[in-house]
């Protein structure tokens, strides 16, 4: 058995990112799932792995990681394969940009002011979605997209011509956002739709959707 365990609940585009790592680096994990809704990350228990109530904790033997970035560096420097992080300094940089861009701009604006309001919130909240919150939320998840499209340019994968971080940071946000009719606004035809097309056939995104992930809990 792997001593690498993931604590998580499927449909996260967080957690979806570390296992995202996990495959690419080939490597072996255990998911362990915060019961069947995100309700599971308020319990006594969660806080217990995560102060502040949020997912993916990382354990790795008898060592304890979460925030999302860290985990995928820590894993990126003890796992063999594939390198996830850049040697060039610029697209390291811009590999740190683009992560901070999905936490401090995507993840409000796009993941949770638009497609958590559309999938989200009759399922948990029991109420229509707010289109008030997305009307709102739509100028800054348009800003989002043409940055995020801007700073790839004509390259491959987001920052430049292999795989990183970047990718597999923002590959989760925007694969769920893309069955909004908003994405078919933003995001349809354009260069940046192309490389999800592309992320969404490499293996470790088929091995991490969620019913996937659920079959194999």
């Amino acid at each position: 058995m792997s001593d690498i365990v993931v604590y998580g609940v499927p449909g996260s585009p967080y957690l979806r990112s570390v296992l995202l790592g996990l495959h690419e680096k080939e490597s072996p994990y255990r998911l362990a799932v915060l019961g069947q809704s995100m309700g599971g990350t308020r319990s006594e228990e969660h806080l217990k792995l995560h102060p502040f109530g949020r997912i993916p904790v990382l354990d790795h033997g008898d060592f304890r990681l979460y925030e999302t970035q860290a985990i995928l560096r820590y894993l990126d420097t003890i796992l063999p394969g594939v390198a996830l992080q850049p040697r060039d300094p610029r697209a390291a940089a811009r590999m740190n940009q683009i992560a901070g861009i999905v936490d401090w701009y995507v993840f409000p604006y796009v993941s949770v002011g638009i497609t958590a309001e559309r999938f989200l919130s009759q399922r948990f909240w029991n109420r229509p979605p707010d289109e008030t919150t997305i009307a709102q939320s739509l100028p800054k998840a348009r800003l989002c997209l043409q940055e995020l499209q801007r700073l790839q340019g004509s390259a491959e994968f987001l920052t430049g011509d292999t795989l990183s971080i970047a990718d597999l940071m923002v590959a989760p946000q925007l694969q769920f956002f893309r069955g909004t009719p908003e994405a078919q606004e933003l995001m349809q035809g354009t260069p940046l739709d192309d490389w999800l097309k592309r992320m969404h056939a490499r293996p470790s995104m088929q091995a991490t959707e969620v019913e996937r992930l659920r079959q194999a809990a």
